[in-house]
């Protein structure tokens, strides 16, 4: 019997086949199935429930290393974590009993968890930042840089987003109702910044202006849209947490706390930009 996550026989090369469920409709949560020896990697205090044969380990990173990784290849992975905001570990859940066993995680915050098979998407997904949730161990959480300066002020994301890359399962946490758009080549969406949660690579991710000074003004939109030009495939949400906790101290008649907007670099100028004022 394995003692470690990363002890039992598998190709690195290949995340774990896992089984898994989402329950519930506004506030969901999801469960993981594992075979023995099967793991899920998710974000530190995930967790909801877990069966007393899966064993909980804490790692450095993101997980995808494997044993074999080597201190380095871990210290990587955690330094990616960190430049997008998320903690320098992750939990390893492993099911080191026999027959199934379950584990269930929730989002900290009321929306959709989506399940995204990367292997169906090129082996990777462009998302927010914060958005990771869980996944098969064997996916790799890294970074993408915008490569627009202005895409990355002003694109409500910031310059840093989430890569996850590999061929497993990746369960991503979004605000609202999840909206799903394929887009063909040469064809173009225009989205609030901050509704854009995540979108495969070949999708070209750039800025258009909202309109005219009167627009801008008192339109309440912002100053720019995001451009997303295909082919590709799009995922929109229709409630980002930012502008629900906006709205929150704004009726408390309070403007207290950091007001971060959609997660852009601009700090307090993002909420003007944002449109989310």
């Amino acid at each position: 019997m394995p003692t470690s996550p990363w002890e039992h026989m598998r190709n690195p090369q290949v995340a774990d086949d896992i089984d898994f469920e989402i329950k519930g409709q506004e506030l969901q949560f999801l469960e993981i199935e594992l075979d023995p020896g099967e793991s899920a990697v998710a974000e530190a205090g995930a967790l909801v429930w877990k069966d007393a044969s899966i064993d909980m380990t804490t790692v450095f990173g993101d997980g995808s290393g494997g044993s074999d990784g080597g201190f380095m290849g871990k210290l990587l992975g955690a330094g990616k974590r960190l430049v997008t905001g998320e903690s320098l570990f992750t939990t390893v859940f492993t099911h080191q009993g026999r027959g199934k066993a379950r584990v269930a995680f929730a989002s900290p915050t009321p929306g959709s968890i989506l399940p995204i098979k990367l292997s169906d998407h090129g082996g990777t997904l462009i998302c927010q930042k914060d958005s990771f949730l869980a996944a098969a161990r064997g996916v790799s959480i890294g970074i993408a840089f915008q490569r627009r300066v202005m895409t990355g002020l002003f694109g409500g994301e910031g310059f840093v987003m989430q890569k996850l890359a590999g061929d497993g399962w990746v369960f991503v946490q979004m605000g609202g109702t999840v909206v799903e758009r394929d887009l063909g080549p040469g064809e173009q969406l225009h989205v609030d910044t901050g509704c854009l949660a995540a979108y495969t690579p070949g999708i070209d991710f750039d800025l258009v202006t909202a309109g005219g000074v009167r627009s801008v003004l008192f339109g309440g939109e912002g100053l720019f849209f995001a451009r997303l030009t295909g082919p590709g495939k799009v995922w929109i949400q229709s409630l980002p947490f930012s502008r629900l906790a906006g709205r929150m101290l704004a009726a408390a008649g309070s403007r207290g706390g950091q007001n971060r907007g959609e997660g852009s670099v601009l700090g307090g100028l993002g909420d003007f930009i944002g449109g989310n004022d």
